[in-house]
This record gives C-alpha cells, sequence and structure tokens, in this order.
C-alpha cells in the first residue's frame, strides 16, 4: 500500500506547537490513539521505544517518528508542521519543523518498511519540503504528497 493512501486532510495539522520532543512526542502518541482506539500510553511507549534506538530526525528539518503495534489495525500517517521548530536530536543539528508519524500493525510487516521508502524518497526533494513549509491549508498538503509520492510498479 502507498502511504499516501493513507492521507487525508483530517490527518494533517498545521501549526501545531510544541515545547519539545518528549512533549511533541505525547501530543502525536495521544492523537494517534484517539484515531486508533488504543491507550495513548501504549503508542506513547512504541514511539519512545524507537526513538531511544536512535533519532528518527532525517534531517532539513524533518522527522519520521515511527513505530510497529501489535494487532491488525488500519495503518496511520500523521502530518505535523510546527509553529515553531524544536530539537529532535538530528544528525545534521537543524531543529525540525516537519513531523510525520508512523504506525503501522506488525500483523503487516511487509508494507511497513516499503511505506517509510516511499515516503523518504518523496522528503528527500528540497522543493517538496519547501513546498510543505508553505502550504496553506492541509488539502495543499494531501497534493502536493501525493504529487511527490514515488511511482509503484504494478503488482
Amino acid at each position: 500500500m502507498p502511504i499516501t493512501d493513507l492521507l487525508s486532510a483530517e490527518v494533517i495539522a498545521l501549526g501545531q506547537a510544541a515545547g519539545n520532543k518528549r512533549s511533541l512526542i505525547q501530543d502525536l502518541a495521544g492523537q494517534a490513539a484517539q484515531r486508533l482506539g488504543r491507550p495513548a500510553e501504549e503508542v506513547r511507549a512504541a514511539l519512545e521505544a524507537r526513538e531511544q534506538l536512535g533519532s528518527t530526525a532525517l534531517g532539513r528539518g524533518v522527522a519520521l517518528p515511527h513505530a510497529r503495534l501489535p494487532g491488525n489495525d488500519a495503518p496511520l500517517l500523521l502530518v505535523t508542521r510546527l509553529a515553531r521548530a524544536i530539537d529532535f536530536e538530528a544528525r545534521d543539528e537543524e531543529p525540525v519543523d516537519l513531523v510525520f508519524t508512523v504506525l503501522w500493525p506488525e500483523a503487516d510487516a511487509e508494507g511497513f518498511l516499503p511505506a517509510l521508502s516511499g515516503l523518504c524518497r518523496s522528503l528527500r526533494n528540497p522543493q517538496v519540503l519547501q513546498r510543505l513549509r508553505q502550504a496553506r491549508d492541509p488539502q495543499d498538503v494531501v497534493t502536493l504528497l501525493r504529487q511527490a509520492a514515488p511511482v509503484q510498479a504494478p503488482e
């Protein structure tokens, strides 16, 4: 499944406030838990466990916090543009203002890495990042990310 299939204006937040990485992950876990019908603590713990392995900041102001959750719930993508960039322990030391949170069911292990890879390929383009930072509304973000998505070969 292309990750762009998970995109809708409802999963995009523009101008979200975050004091620091920890508070942002807690906020994102709460949003995700509500959408998934799961305990926020479970989602937060999964995201924090992944961050303990190493920061999910990709560089150039982008972070990709992600985790796999038990069960076979539908995957979830949350797109967040922060009102003010925060430290996310990025290797390039740039603060993060674009956050793509991916939660994927363990039952669909085969789809997880291709979905992350496709999103990462889209986010390598500096023009895409610039346009995401300038998007006026969530629907603009949806359109931009769908246009930037790599073409997938038919299955």
